[in-house]
């Protein structure tokens, strides 16, 4: 009888654990809505005569959530200049940022992610550049070390804002505003994967922003780490030892969704001589 009760016992614990989703529940400190403008690293330009700069207000106040199957709908955007690039034609954009995708072997993924983001990023009035860094050669994917090189040329471009974006996640709120705040940004905190909770307080990866004067103050990201994890807990690590704790904004701002894709397998770390 004893024994039965036991098993029961353990059976309804699995139960709650798996299919509840406050089981990934945090709480953790966030930026509310009314306070984002305000904690945005904006850079104002000289006065333009000609043009007026770009305004964030109604970005932050109009919010919309993006219907998750219409995603792969076609969306009507300007083409951007060769090399991905946009720069709004109506007002003068207070941000410059370089979208930077590590990349092998999605071309489904990029496809919608492209398009879509275009359309996402051109309502935002930002200048903006996505930059696809693709691995080619047939080692274990290596994340960090294909940021590291967008980054680079980035920073040679003299991009002030970089987000870092894994191909296969889209945002749905059209909220969330793609500009750096004055600390680096874990931007994905609420994924559908994971039920709109934030699995664990120190999670800083799939979508983060960091501005290219802090990207440097850290070194960067580890090239050591090959395959799929680990990456960013070190980039984490690195944030705090240089006192550049990641901030997020609200939940309801911070949604994504995650495209279908086969998981890669566990990264190892590997000297590079």
């Amino acid at each position: 009888m004893l024994k039965n009760i036991v098993i029961i016992s353990t059976l309804i614990i699995i139960v709650i654990a798996v299919y509840f989703p406050s089981r990934h529940a945090r709480h953790y400190n966030y930026i509310s809505v009314k306070d984002m403008l305000n904690e945005l690293d904006l850079k104002w330009p000289q006065n333009n005569r000609v043009l007026k700069n770009c305004s964030y207000n109604e970005i932050v106040t109009n919010d919309e959530d993006i219907e998750i199957s219409s995603i792969k709908d076609k969306r009507e955007f300007k083409k951007p200049l060769l090399g991905g690039e946009f720069i709004p034609d109506d007002c003068i954009a207070l941000e410059k940022t370089a979208i930077i995708v590590p990349y092998r072997n999605r071309s489904y993924h990029l496809n919608i992610f492209v398009k879509y983001m275009h359309w996402f990023l051109q309502k935002q009035k930002l200048h903006y550049r996505i930059f696809v860094v693709n691995q080619n050669d047939s080692l274990p994917f290596n994340r960090a070390k294909m940021i590291n090189y967008g980054a680079k040329m980035s920073i040679r471009l003299q991009y002030h804002c970089l987000i870092l974006h894994d191909v296969d996640l889209i945002p749905i709120n059209t909220r969330n505003i793609y500009a750096c705040s004055k600390l680096p940004r874990h931007m994905s905190s609420s994924l559908d994967t994971f039920r709109y909770n934030l699995p664990y307080l120190t999670l800083f990866g799939g979508a983060v922003s960091i501005t290219s004067e802090q990207f440097l103050k850290v070194n960067g990201m580890s090239n050591e780490f090959f395959g799929w994890g680990g990456e960013d807990d070190d980039f984490y690590r690195r944030l705090i030892y240089n006192n550049l704790e990641p901030c997020r904004f609200s939940p309801e701002v911070s949604k994504y969704t995650m495209l279908p894709h086969r998981k890669e397998d566990a990264s190892f770390m590997q000297r590079e001589d």
